[in-house]
């Protein structure tokens, strides 16, 4: 937890509180020849509600800076005129003339439409495949996967350990997500309503920092409560694998539905860390704050790893992962095991959900979503197996994002059914799982 309060300090948020709403954007380019961002002046911006009324449009100032009083919080539509546009620069992406930006109350909203020079070089051949372009998916498809491990270890565990096919962990992801979501807007004031009036972060808005790790403490004793009062009785009472499958697809509907109810179905974003400018490191351009939640990622996997080989813990979890009856026989307490399986692959599932969140946004639905992207993982790196869930995840990760060289951005996701299924027919024990005999 420290490690995460320490890292993502070093985030500096870019939303000002204003004395009103309102929506701004900041078009700067950098420099081929220098590195330097230079302000990108002249350019026409329309603002608009999201349906299609407008509520002021202007040009950017020499500063590159443009921005446009709002009446009240909600989704905004910023397009940018790419025929206004200087001689010799363009977007990124030449599609994303629109953004969609979340207005917090008494807090400006911003936009961020990547640039490039004209005169920029781009090595690669034809059909819009280019180095850039490929360095740009390969390293969000890393981020991607680190996510995605973070959440398929846990899995991957709780199958080795327990046999068990977990259909409500994307739904842990999501709990995770919406923790952090409503601590970092309420506080400790929102769960006790007592502290109402109370400095933050007790009666207002936590920074994230501290909202991440509650709702990562928060997502370790709902793994917790999961086996202790669900999980545990029905093994004890001797409920097939099938059964308890079935219950955990129950528990994803009706949690999902829950999240629903109690959040509604507009996406949205944290208080802290939302619009951030892209740093150039090389071919790729990347926020600081995926840079910190990918760095972050890293090292608690690495963690992960090294209390896997080195703890009597973590031992004793390879140990049942790899042989329940033998581990048994051999004195484990492997419904202790078990326990703290559970406990901590809801703690890696819930961070892995903020960071998602962070990088992307804040939605009742992800965690199922993305369900099918981390058994794809589990399964192609090898089911009950820590190592080959990250290796697979990683690997999901890499294939989705560069698929939309090839595939609309749409499909992009399909490529992990894909995934699912090469992998059952050719290997289906994974990249480093071990193949078992039948009968």
């Amino acid at each position: 937890m420290a490690l995460v309060a320490a890292a993502l300090v070093t985030l500096v948020p870019l939303q000002a509180v204003a004395d009103g709403e309102a929506v701004a954007t900041r078009l700067r380019v950098r420099d081929p020849e220098t590195g330097e961002r230079t302000p990108v002046p002249g350019v026409r911006i329309v603002v608009s509600t999201s349906d299609g009324e407008v509520l002021g449009e202007g040009v950017t100032d020499d500063d590159g800076r443009f921005e446009v009083a709002v009446p009240q919080a909600g989704t905004y539509r910023v397009e940018l005129d790419p025929a206004t546009l200087p001689e010799g620069i363009s977007l990124r992406d030449p599609d994303r003339v629109v953004a969609e930006v979340d207005v917090l109350e008494g807090q400006t909203g911003r936009a961020i439409f990547a640039l490039v020079s004209g005169d920029a070089q781009q090595v690669g051949e034809g059909g819009g495949i280019t180095l850039r372009r490929v360095a740009q998916l390969t390293v969000e498809g890393l981020k991607l996967g680190l996510f995605l491990g973070m959440a398929a270890i846990g899995l991957s565990l709780i199958f080795g350990t327990t046999g068990l096919v977990n259909f409500a962990h994307g739904e842990m992801v999501t709990w995770g997500m919406l923790m952090a979501y409503f601590f970092n807007f309420y506080g400790l004031a929102g769960a006790f309503g007592f502290m109402a009036g109370w400095p933050a972060p007790f009666g207002a808005g936590m920074n994230l920092i501290f909202a991440a790790v509650i709702a990562t403490a928060i997502g370790a004793v709902t793994g917790y409560a999961f086996d202790r009062w669900i999980f545990a009785p029905l093994r004890r009472m001797g409920a097939s694998l099938i059964a308890q499958m079935v219950v955990t697809i129950g528990m994803s509907i009706v949690i999902r539905y829950m999240f629903l109810f109690a959040f509604r179905g507009t996406p949205r974003f944290f208080k802290d860390y939302t619009a951030q400018s892209g740093l150039q490191l090389g071919l790729v351009e990347i926020t600081p704050k995926d840079l910190i939640t990918g760095a972050l990622s890293i090292l608690i996997l690495i963690g992960v790893g090294l209390f896997l080989q080195m703890t009597k813990l973590g031992k004793a979890m390879r140990a049942v992962s790899d042989n329940r009856d033998l581990a048994e026989s051999s004195g484990i307490d492997v419904q202790r095991v078990i326990r703290f399986v559970w406990t901590a692959g809801g703690a890696l599932a819930a961070l892995g959900g903020v960071f998602i969140g962070l990088s992307e946004q804040v939605s009742w639905n992800i965690g199922f979503r993305i369900l099918l992207l981390i058994f794809a993982g589990v399964v192609l790196g090898g089911l009950g197996t820590a190592y080959g869930a990250l290796v697979g995840s990683l690997l999901v990760g890499v294939g989705i994002q560069v698929s939309t060289l090839f595939v609309p951005t749409e499909l992009k996701n399909v490529g992990a059914l894909v995934v699912l299924i090469l992998a059952l027919v050719i290997r289906p024990q994974g990249i480093l799982g071990r193949a078992e005999r039948i009968g």
